[in-house]
């Protein structure tokens, strides 16, 4: 694979989509920092990984959610003979806003 290089113009268009504005020593860090994790890569690129299965995290995690099921159902009455006042088959609370 071909090395890819940080220039000056690829340090352009990281400066407009960060909304960044390096100048001198920042810019030539940020630039040698960027070719580093460039470098980086392509030595990952170069690891044999055939055979190997992808996976999200270290730890071997499965869905713990379960489906959603109603099971309690709609007891409209049996929720509003505890409230304390009631109107239209709803819950009655007193005006909050003024």
């Amino acid at each position: 694979m071909a090395k890819i290089c940080i220039d000056d113009a690829v340090m352009d268009n990281v400066e407009i989509l960060a909304k960044l504005k390096l100048n001198g020593e920042a810019r030539e860090k940020a630039k040698a920092e960027l070719q580093k994790m460039l470098d980086y890569m392509n030595k990952l690129e170069a690891v044999d990984t055939t055979g190997v299965e992808p996976m999200l995290g270290i730890y071997p995690l499965k869905n713990v959610f379960r489906e959603d099921v109603v099971v309690n159902g709609d007891d409209r009455e049996a929720m509003l003979a505890n409230a304390p006042k009631q109107k239209e088959g709803q819950y009655q609370v007193p005006k909050t806003v003024v």
